[in-house]
């Protein structure tokens, strides 16, 4: 299958949000990143309306992206004593004395991505478009310091998807692994205790018949498995609400949906397919979900 794909390389960011999740630390959310992608789109189709140079942009959109993971570096402090680290966490924004505000504070990161975004429609200035948008853009909350030329592939074939692989390459990719899930829960497991069995490291002891004790380390699965936010679910029926942001559009309570997803090194994957994750509303279960159509099982 044919992909035009828009290459945003090398992106440093600096305070990203690594509250990926009420409960999770870590890598942003895929909302976060897929979040970005559609932020952009908007900007573009602005520009689009504003100056006639860039006119031919108003139709463009951005159906999926994906996101290889160069360097992360969590906000951490360990200090002469202590045992474990400790997270180093910002509260949001200050009050007026410069104290911080009551409420949760948020874990924070820097890290370094590439992102690959498909794009429908006239790529006519798109990158001119894009390097001038994305240093004032915010992603996963973070500010952009920096990024590498920006540049547009079309990947029509095995050549020219191993290509763009290479301009991406040492990194990992953020793949979808929901499959392991569905199948714990349908053997019976709660979700949460799915998840978690498949993110614990067991240890195991061995006593050889010389009397000398061996230790092993596994996990239940192999590979880089992590937790993932990938959308929400929707825990209240769609209705207006006093000081909502759009007072146009409906409101709605949701929760986040985390699932399993996994890093893995993009020359291990065959195709863009199975790097691009796009949206999908599951309207019986009122899931707002961020997923990949292709699975990579046992990779």
């Amino acid at each position: 299958m044919s992909h035009s794909i828009l290459l945003l390389p090398r992106i440093k960011i600096h305070n990203a949000n690594a509250l990926s999740s009420p409960y999770t630390i870590g890598f942003p959310a895929m909302t976060a990143w897929m979040g970005a992608a559609h932020a952009l789109e908007r900007k573009i189709r602005q520009l689009a309306k504003q100056e006639e140079n860039f006119e031919e942009l108003d139709s463009l959109r951005f159906p999926s992206a994906a996101v290889v993971c160069h360097d992360f570096k969590l906000h951490t402090y360990k200090g002469n004593n202590d045992f474990e680290f400790s997270i180093v966490s910002t509260g949001n924004p200050l009050g007026k004395s410069g104290k911080r505000p009551s409420f949760i504070e948020e874990a924070r990161c820097d890290l370094v991505v590439s992102l690959l975004i498909e794009y429908d429609g006239d790529d006519a200035e798109l990158v001119e478009a894009v390097t001038r948008i994305l240093p004032v853009l915010k992603m996963a909350s973070g500010d952009i310091q920096g990024f590498g030329k920006v540049s547009i592939r079309q990947v029509r074939n095995e050549s020219d998807y191993h290509s763009l692989v290479g301009a991406v390459m040492p990194g990992f990719c953020l793949i979808e692994r929901r499959e392991l899930m569905q199948q714990a829960m349908q053997d019976g497991q709660d979700a949460l205790d799915a998840l978690l069995d498949y993110l614990k490291v067991s240890h195991h002891c061995e006593q050889g018949v010389d009397e000398k004790i061996t230790w092993s380390s596994r996990r239940r699965e192999k590979g880089w498995l992590v937790p993932v936010a990938t959308g929400f679910q929707g825990v209240s029926e769609p209705n207006k609400a006093e000081h909502q942001r759009a007072p146009d559009i409906s409101h709605r309570f949701a929760e986040s949906i985390v699932t399993l997803g996994e890093f893995i090194m993009p020359y291990r994957l065959e195709s863009m397919d199975q790097m691009l994750w796009h949206y999908q509303y599951d309207h019986s279960n009122n899931h707002y979900l961020c997923q990949q159509s292709n699975y990579v099982s046992n990779t």
